[in-house]
Order: C-alpha cells, then sequence, then structure tokens
C-alpha cells in the first residue's frame, strides 16, 4: 500500500491534481428544500451537518454567494479558546472546545487543532486582578485557567519583553492550556465533506438577493440561479447579517465592521503559544509554517468591505513589536480583513427572527472561528426543534428588550467590547 500511495501521490503532483475525486458535489440548486442554510462558511456549514447528523434533515442546501470558507472563515487568525468570564458564554465556548477536542475523528479529517495554550499578558496591578477574577470564574465554571508570574511568562515566551526598560512593563498573565489555533480552509472542507456525505446540497456561487415572504411567513430565497422554496430559512453570514435581514424588513442589533490581520515572513519557532495584550489591543501566534500571524481592535467606521486601514495594521505591528523587540525586522508577507457583525453587547445572537421560519446566527464579534462547533450545534438544534439549544438559551434577542444583556468584559483583544 505504501509504494503505490507515494506514486499516486507523485503523480497527482505532476498532473495539478486533475484526476483528483471531488470531496463533495457540485449540484445544480433544487425548486424546493425543507431547509436552506445562507452562508458557506463554517457556521453554515456546520449547522448543515449537524441538522443531518444529529436530526436526520437532509433535505437541506447550503446557498454560498462565492466560495466555501470564503468569507470569515478564510479570513480570521484561527484562534480557539473558552477563556471566557460571563456562565452563558463560558458554558457556550467549553462547549464548542469539547467538540474542538474531538473534531477530527468526528469529521474524518484532520482539522489541525493545536492545542498551544491561549495567554492574556498583564501590564498593570488593575489587570491583574482582572485577570485573577476572570481565572476564578473559569475555573468555578469548569474551565482550566492557570495564573502566571512575570517569571513564568518569561519561560514560556523567551522573547518577550521583561526588561526595565521595556516600554509596557509586564506583571503577570493567565493561561489556559486547552486554547489554541486551528486550521481555517480545513474546517470548512471538513465539515463540507461531512455534510455532501449525508446528502446536503452545497451550492457555491449562488448569492441570495432577496427572502420570499407570505405575509409573516418566509417561504424560499431569491438567488442570483434562480428563486428556491424552503420551509425554513437560516442565516449564517457573519458580517452580511443586517444585510440579509433588511431583505425581509427587519433591523437587527449589531454593526458592521472590518477586522484586519496579518503574517510575517516564515521564521524559526519562536512562539509556542497564542499571546495576547487587551492593553494594547493585539494578538500574536505562529503558524505551522513559521509565520507570525497577528491582529488587533476592528476599523473605527462601519463598512462591508474586506478591507482595512493601514494605520490599523501600523498599530499591531507596533504592538507586537513592543511585546517581542526580535520580530522589529521582519517583513510583513501579507495582510487581509474579514466583515465582521458586532453586536450592542459583544455576545453572539442565535434565534428564531420575528418572522416564521427565519432563523438567524450572528453578532460573532471576535468570537465566530472558535463558536463554530457549537454554534452549528445550536443552530441546528433551534432550525429543528423551534427550541433555543440549551448551551445557547440566552443568546435570544429577547435580552435587547429586557436588558438582560451579556457584557462580557475582556473577552478579546480590543476595547470596542470594554
Amino acid at each position: 500500500m505504501m509504494p503505490y500511495s507515494v506514486f499516486a501521490l507523485a503523480r497527482q503532483a505532476l498532473t495539478g491534481h486533475r484526476s483528483w475525486p471531488a470531496a463533495w458535489r457540485d449540484p445544480a440548486p433544487r425548486a424546493r428544500y425543507q431547509v436552506i442554510v445562507i452562508g458557506g462558511g463554517g457556521h453554515g456549514l456546520a449547522t448543515a451537518y449537524y441538522l443531518a447528523k444529529t436530526y436526520g434533515i437532509t433535505d437541506v442546501a447550503v446557498l454560498e454567494k462565492a466560495w466555501l470558507g470564503g468569507g470569515n472563515t478564510g479570513r480570521n487568525t484561527a484562534i480557539v479558546r473558552s477563556n471566557y468570564l460571563l456562565t452563558a458564554n463560558s458554558r457556550f465556548y467549553e462547549h464548542a472546545l469539547k467538540l474542538w477536542e474531538g473534531l477530527s475523528a468526528d469529521l474524518n479529517f484532520n482539522v489541525m487543532f493545536s492545542q498551544r495554550g491561549m495567554v492574556n499578558i498583564a501590564h498593570s496591578n488593575a489587570e491583574i486582578s482582572a485577570l485573577h477574577r476572570r481565572g476564578n470564574a473559569m475555573r468555578l465554571n469548569g474551565v482550566d485557567a492557570e495564573l502566571l508570574s512575570r517569571d513564568d511568562l518569561g519561560r514560556l515566551m523567551p522573547g518577550l519583553d521583561l526588561s526595565a526598560a521595556a516600554r509596557f512593563p509586564i506583571l503577570g498573565g493567565l493561561i489556559q492550556k486547552r486554547g489554541g489555533t486551528a486550521r481555517h480552509d480545513a474546517v470548512a472542507w471538513g465539515y463540507a465533506r461531512a455534510a455532501d456525505a449525508r446528502g446536503v446540497d452545497i451550492i457555491q456561487n449562488c448569492e441570495v438577493t432577496g427572502l420570499r415572504r407570505d405575509g409573516d411567513r418566509v417561504i424560499g430565497v431569491e438567488t442570483t440561479r434562480g428563486p428556491i422554496a424552503a420551509d425554513k430559512v437560516a442565516i449564517c453570514v457573519a458580517g452580511d447579517s443586517g444585510r440579509l435581514a433588511a431583505m425581509a424588513g427587519l433591523r437587527l442589533p449589531m454593526e458592521s465592521h472590518v477586522l484586519q490581520a496579518l503574517v510575517s515572513e516564515p521564521v524559526k519557532p519562536m512562539l509556542d503559544v497564542v499571546a495576547v495584550s487587551g492593553a494594547l489591543h493585539v494578538y500574536i501566534n505562529q503558524s505551522d509554517k513559521g509565520e507570525l500571524v497577528m491582529g488587533g481592535d476592528i476599523d473605527g467606521c462601519n463598512s462591508y468591505a474586506q478591507r482595512g486601514d493601514p494605520h490599523v495594521l501600523d498599530h499591531v505591528v507596533e504592538s507586537a513589536a513592543a511585546l517581542f523587540p526580535a520580530i522589529r525586522r521582519l517583513r510583513m508577507m501579507r495582510s487581509w480583513g474579514g466583515t465582521v457583525d458586532m453586536s450592542m453587547d459583544g455576545s453572539p445572537i442565535i434565534t428564531r427572527l420575528p418572522l416564521a421560519g427565519l432563523y438567524l446566527n450572528g453578532g460573532w464579534c471576535y468570537g465566530g472561528f472558535k463558536g463554530t462547533p457549537a454554534a452549528g450545534t445550536a443552530m441546528a438544534h433551534l432550525v429543528a426543534t423551534d427550541r433555543p439549544h440549551p448551551v445557547a438559551d440566552r443568546f435570544t434577542l429577547d435580552r435587547f428588550d429586557t436588558g438582560d444583556l451579556l457584557d462580557e468584559r475582556g473577552s478579546g483583544s480590543s476595547p470596542w467590547m470594554h
């Protein structure tokens, strides 16, 4: 078997992979489905997969306006963690993390999940107190957390500037050792292949241009490939949530912003964990290829563009170099931007919308990628049963009417959510 596999691999490489079998079908859209999922990113594909796997609902179409994973799934920094303060968010993201830990086996596809650890760095006594509080809350919620001293950080990240001349003094930190990263495109491909194998139609280059209504019920969608009827329609489109909801005459409590990131040229291994500084609004980790992956705050203005302003990248690089001076001479390889939907309290929304048959998965702010498995699980449960999943029962729209908000402080690297 081994010689044949090697020769087959070489042959495919030399022929441009032209004879490789497709990982999923490319069907033409049918006139009607039981469920339409709008959005072919991680959340949309995961929703379709769990609808088929858990509830036996296979008459499902995933509609993607471009290519699978070409939106935010392919435009993030692929960090996975559950180090949240509030119980509702901690419960949800810990559920997601446990799913991540078995996801490659579940999908029979290597999503390259690496539990390298997630470290929050403190630069002041106030931040130390905040990390103590968050760590205690995490442990009370059954989530791993460990406080780190200044010396601990030095041993964990030798390139960190702990000198007396450091621009931003470092006093300590908090680590979640089970946090880490995954390969974003592998997640999309794994869910796509697994959903397709269960009978789900995955339809690319099919943009939704309108929502079809019969009174107070949604009965399908208009697309660039013709109208498609459906009993239920699920919106899983991240930064475009507001635009899709507007097609049904709805206004959502969220804004769309650009979130940028960049990678450096590859270097030898120098950073074994994901490092975050909330005060500097920067996070940094090293990819399997050796590139340093960095990101920070959102662009200030509302936008649907997948590109941003250079001054944000300047801030990210400046902050990262202040933490790790050795990277100052590295060259930037590329940068990109994704459109994120920022809810008004910084927590996601997984809910039925006021029109019957219409469901929303949105408002993820900085947390969309790491929530992928739990978001798909919760959305599939909601669509199949019309009841919130137990781990997402606080993520409904009702909270914006009642004031029972989930104001998650310190959950990201940006002051936007603080």
